[in-house]
Order: structure tokens, then sequence, then C-alpha cells
């Protein structure tokens, strides 16, 4: 999947994805809104913990401590499909990681 494909399933979706021009401190509050299921976010733990992936990739101090938290409360299948998918948005330039 490409960044123009992941940006139309966002519209097509109406889910608040993550983007290119989200810092880690946007990514981490995205992260948040899917982990309590707020913001017209459904309460996708596999979600959140992929976009706090991509917050702390992006220097968010917070998202790695929520993400280590998060991790504990799931299966591990649960967080390898999550890295699949932060791999697939860095795959796909939708969100770009700083050097």
């Amino acid at each position: 999947m490409n960044a123009q494909e992941m940006a139309q399933d966002e519209t097509t979706a109406g889910l608040p994805l993550p983007t290119p021009d989200m810092d880690g401190d946007a990514l981490f509050r995205l992260g948040m809104m899917y982990s309590s299921g707020s913001g017209g976010c459904p309460m996708d733990r596999v979600s959140a913990h992929m976009i706090f992936n991509l917050a702390a990739m992006k220097g968010s101090v917070e998202a790695r401590v929520y993400r280590r938290e998060m991790s504990q409360e799931m299966e591990r299948e649960e967080i390898a499909e999550a890295q699949r998918a932060a791999r697939q948005y860095i795959d796909a330039g939708v969100v770009r990681l700083v050097a």
C-alpha cells in the first residue's frame, strides 16, 4: 500500500490516521485517542500501539511509556500486528522518520 492508498483509506473510513506532517507529540495524542476510544476513534489497542510506536520513533518519550504499558496487556500476535502496521506506514512514506 502506498501513501496515496493509505490517505484514501483515511477518508473512506473517516478515521484520523497518521499523516506525514505529524510530529511525535501529534502522533502521541492520536495514539491516546485510539487507546481510550475518544475523538471519533474506536478503542483499538493494535492501532494505539502502532501509533505510539511511530510517535516514539519520532521522539515522544510519553509514547514509549504508553507503548510499554499497553504491550503488557496485549497478546504477542497483537504486538506483531501493530509492528507490521507501523512498518507499512514508514515504508509507504506516510510517516517519515528523522535521522
